[in-house]
């Protein structure tokens, strides 16, 4: 498949997970990349893809605005356009019950998995309009409808009415807007785990209630592959979904969030 020739595209989170994946899997139907993540990862990456010419890797803390802006700025400035956005930052720091969250650790789970989506759509859509096409594809989360998320779950939440609100104003001028919903997915290990502090007893029986929250709400009964959650966002990417705008896709073994 030649879905993304000569596409520019922006990943967000690019150095592990889904991200690192649809990077891979968009460098293979040749599009030219903008990787993004705040870890010096994204760089190994770029390596691996071997494409120096056609793959730009930057470091950035999406969770400031400038820091979005800068990024766009920098992708339009190397290739001459923004063909494709996916928004992929974001994830789970705590597993608790909401009574146990403190106030910052509530703001820190919005900052993490609300704004650098809020963020990095306001800044590319200038340049997506000016150009009168774009395709956007927000990764948001089934975890809407779980247990010991609830600041996660707000913030997906509000990527969801993102997708739907951004998408009503955008159709008329060339740009779409989804998102895909994963439920939970095989990855390897994370390099650089969003909590670093070690788990206690009762952390960990928090945790694994949240597996067994998933599974059981799966009509498949397991977790999905990170090709799984990839294949679904490539497609709303790509112009195979071109009628398609302010859909949220549930990639969950038929969990709908």
């Amino acid at each position: 498949m030649n879905r993304f020739h000569e596409k520019i595209a922006l990943i967000t989170g690019a150095a592990q997970g889904i991200g690192r994946r649809v990077a891979e899997r968009m460098a293979a139907e040749g599009a030219r990349l903008i990787l993004v993540d705040r870890s010096d990862l994204v760089f190994e990456l770029q390596k691996e893809l071997g494409r120096d010419s056609q793959v730009l890797a930057l470091t950035a803390d999406l969770e400031q605005y400038s820091e979005c802006s800068r990024v766009m700025r920098t992708a339009v400035e190397r290739f001459g356009c923004l063909d494709v956005l996916v928004n992929n930052v974001g994830g789970t720091i705590w597993a608790k019950p909401f009574e146990h969250y403190e106030e910052s650790q509530i703001e820190a789970e919005v900052r993490r998995s609300l704004f650098p989506t809020l963020w990095c759509c306001h800044a590319a859509l200038p340049f997506m309009l000016e150009q009168g096409s774009g395709a956007i594809v927000n990764v948001s989360s089934i975890a809407t409808r779980s247990v010991n998320r609830v600041p996660y779950g707000a913030a997906k939440g509000g990527v969801n009415a993102l997708t739907a609100c951004l998408a009503f104003e955008t159709a008329g001028r060339g740009v779409r807007v989804n998102a895909t919903a994963p439920g939970g997915t095989e990855a390897p290990p994370r390099l650089i785990p969003r909590n670093t502090a070690e788990q206690s007893a009762q952390e960990k029986l928090w945790y694994q209630q949240i597996v067994d929250q998933t599974l059981d709400s799966s009509l498949m009964k397991r977790y999905g592959t990170l090709d799984e959650q990839a294949s679904a966002i490539l497609f709303l990417a790509s112009d195979e979904a071109s009628y398609i705008t302010g859909m949220v896709m549930p990639v969950g073994g038929g969990d709908l969030g």
